[in-house]
Formats: C-alpha cells, sequence, structure tokens
C-alpha cells in the first residue's frame, strides 16, 4: 500500500482515490476522509469489515446494543436508522464529520464510495493508506481493539462469512496473477540478457537516460 501523504496522491485531481480500510482506526480514518470529501475528491473505502474500533468487543457490543433502543416512539419508521453492515457504520461515521445538511456537505457525501471486501470494478485499482490513522501507530500495544465486522455480526450483519469467502478468492487469485507476472519477468530477463542487440540498444536508451530494464517493458 502507498502512503495518503505521498505528493503523488495529492496531485490527482478529482481521480477516485481508494484507501483500504484493513487495520485502520474508524474515528480517525473517518476525519481523514471527511476532509478530502469537503475539499472535493472522490474517495472510496474497500475492506471496510477489517476497520478497527478502539476499545474490548463487550464494550463496543454494549454500547451499540444501547443505541439501537434510541427510536422515535411515535413512529419508528422515522428513524433513527441503525445500520448493521460495516460499510454503512463507518459511512455513517463520516456523515457525523460532514455538514450534511448544507448543499456543500450533501454533495460530498455523494462523492464518498464504501464497500465491504474489494468489488470487481476496483480490484486492480492503487489503493492506499493513512498512516494518521493506522492502528500500529496510534493504539499503544497491548490495547483492545474491536474489528468492526465481528461486531457487525454480533449485532445483525449475515454477510460476513460471504464476504470473507469472496475475499479468500481475490486473494488467493491475486498470488496466481502475481506469479505469472514474475515468471514472465524472467522469462523476458533471460532473453533481454541473451540478445547483444537489445543491449546496444539498451546502452544508447541509458544515455539519453532512459533505462530499460525487464520491468520497464512489462
Amino acid at each position: 500500500l502507498l502512503s495518503y501523504s505521498t505528493g503523488a496522491m495529492r496531485s490527482k485531481g478529482n481521480e477516485l482515490i481508494v484507501v483500504d480500510g484493513k487495520a485502520h482506526l474508524m474515528g480517525r480514518l473517518s476525519s481523514v476522509v471527511a476532509k478530502e470529501l469537503l475539499k472535493g475528491k472522490r474517495v472510496a473505502v474497500v475492506r471496510c469489515e477489517d476497520i478497527n474500533v478502539i476499545g474490548h468487543l463487550f464494550r463496543n457490543k454494549v454500547k451499540y446494543m444501547h443505541y439501537l433502543r434510541k427510536r422515535c416512539l411515535v413512529n419508528p419508521a422515522r428513524g433513527p436508522f441503525h445500520h448493521r453492515a460495516p460499510s454503512k457504520m463507518f459511512f455513517k461515521a463520516v456523515r457525523g464529520m460532514v455538514p450534511h445538511k448544507t448543499p456543500r456537505g450533501s454533495q460530498a457525501l455523494q462523492r464518498l464510495r464504501v464497500y465491504e471486501g474489494v468489488p470487481e470494478e476496483l480490484k486492480k485499482r492503487q489503493r492506499f493508506c493513512v498512516p494518521d490513522a493506522l492502528r500500529i501507530r496510534r493504539l499503544r500495544p497491548g490495547r483492545k481493539y474491536t474489528i468492526l465486522g465481528r461486531l457487525a455480526q454480533d449485532v445483525g450483519w449475515k454477510f460476513g462469512p460471504i464476504v470473507k469467502k469472496m475475499e479468500d478468492e481475490r486473494q488467493a487469485g491475486a498470488q496466481d496473477a502475481r506469479k505469472a507476472y514474475m515468471e514472465r519477468l524472467r522469462k523476458l530477463r533471460k532473453e533481454m540478457d541473451g540478445t547483444p542487440e537489445l543491449k546496444e540498444v539498451a546502452k544508447k536508451l541509458e544515455a539519453f537516460g532512459y533505462p530499460v530494464t525487464a520491468e520497464n517493458v512489462l
């Protein structure tokens, strides 16, 4: 994963920014995403089921069950609406940091996309992390934390096993693709090393500042 603070990411303009939510603290990640949305960026957060929440699972479950009791006594259909999916929980955390009742905030939320797992259209996109929101950097060793997907399953989310199965298949496919790429790279290196004509061309290109390697060719 690339760092969110790289200059390359800041210069992407209106291109979609894909953030991998795994091992990020929900509150800190939400604040960064909300700020970028208000700046006009388009953000997609994948693997929301692997986002972390500070505190023991039991404590977070008690807090969420108390939250589920909050409703309109006259007509519960008026809200508030209690989401069980991890992506919707994260979306609501971001919404709380955006003035969503104003036109500016409403347009900002329309630029946010949240997913469990990694959808097909984003599998080959470059994914970024946010160093300031990583649990390993912000939470002291030994402190308790909760995985959002586990909390969601305990309060009524039913698609955890399906998402896990699809993620395992995606990661296995990515490993196979990586092995095939490395094999093609080895063959190309052998061909380039055994061809004198290519060596001469490579030297001329390197003289002009264009190094020729197997990685560049692929």
